[in-house]
C-alpha cells in the first residue's frame, strides 16, 4: 500500500523539450503520473506495452492515435491500448494526469 502527501512528492523530471513528468504513486500493477507540457511541445509518435488512461486537467492538447486525432480540453479522458502508436501536441500550456498498467518501471524514481 502506498499513500503520498502532495508535499512529499519529488520534483518533476524533464522528459523532452517542454515536457516534464512527476510520478505520483504506484503499485505492483499500475502507476499514476502528472505531466506538464508547454505550449507547442510535441510528444513524438511511440508505443509501449502499457495501457495508458488519462485526463486533461488544464490546457488544450491534440492526440494522434491509430490514424485518428482527438482534441482534448479540460475534463476530457482517453484510454490508449498497449502497443498502439500515438503522439500528442500541447496547444496551450497543459497538465495531464495518466495511469499506466502494468506499472512503468522506467518512471519509478
Amino acid at each position: 500500500m502506498m499513500f503520498t502527501k502532495k508535499d512529499e512528492r519529488k520534483g518533476y523530471t524533464r522528459m523532452l523539450e517542454g515536457i516534464e513528468r512527476k510520478t505520483l504513486v504506484h503499485g505492483d500493477k499500475t502507476l499514476m503520473a502528472e505531466f506538464r507540457l508547454e505550449k507547442g511541445s510535441r510528444l513524438p509518435e511511440h508505443s509501449h506495452s502499457h495501457e495508458q488512461t488519462g485526463m486533461l486537467l488544464s490546457g488544450s492538447m491534440r492526440f494522434f492515435v491509430g490514424g485518428m486525432n482527438f482534441l482534448a480540453e479540460p475534463g476530457d479522458n482517453w484510454c490508449i491500448p498497449s502497443e498502439e502508436a500515438h503522439s500528442a501536441e500541447a496547444l496551450e500550456d497543459s497538465t495531464v494526469l495518466e495511469v499506466f498498467s502494468p506499472c512503468r518501471e522506467d518512471y519509478l524514481e
